[in-house]
């Protein structure tokens, strides 16, 4: 079966857009992955209504990609932080892989405004292609595509 023939209906990559391919749903994530947890800070940094913002919060949480936990200030109604679950964190590597292309081809020309390096030596991440078994990093011609045990043929 080729890719032509295979039914694109279960698409891993096509359920994971309809999770979080949309634009704020990914401006959410870069916002929790850089330390944003409450609704008013989320608001006012990404600049989105609050009807939308609710509506993605509501999506990711739902996703299991984010959760809630309550929080108080003296005197005020108890309010929910927004932080990420194991699930949300594993998307890790494909904001940095965004953000690297970002930073090559749609950066400012004095840069990109954020910039991220190892902790420990402080050289910058890079996003890259291993196969399980060590080798990397690949290119798309090291790579080939069949289809998987989920595979089903265009109907």
């Amino acid at each position: 079966m080729t890719w032509l023939e295979t039914s694109t209906e279960n698409c891993t990559v096509q359920r994971t857009l309809d999770l979080i391919g949309e634009k704020w749903s990914l401006l959410v994530l870069r916002d929790a992955m850089n330390g944003v947890r409450r609704f008013d800070d989320f608001r006012r940094h990404m600049g989105l209504s609050e009807a939308v913002l609710a509506a993605r919060l509501r999506t990711l949480v739902a996703a299991g990609i984010l959760d809630t936990v309550p929080y108080r200030e003296p005197g005020r109604r108890t309010r929910h932080e927004y932080r990420l679950t194991r699930k949300g964190w594993e998307l890790w590597p494909v904001m940095t892989a965004l953000k690297q292309w970002g930073d090559r081809y749609t950066a400012d020309p004095e840069g990109p405004p954020l910039d991220v390096r190892h902790r420990d030596c402080g050289e910058p991440l890079e996003a890259v292609v291993v196969c399980a078994g060590g080798h990397g990093p690949l290119t798309p011609r090291e790579a080939a595509a069949r289809p998987g045990r989920a595979a089903r043929a265009v109907s």
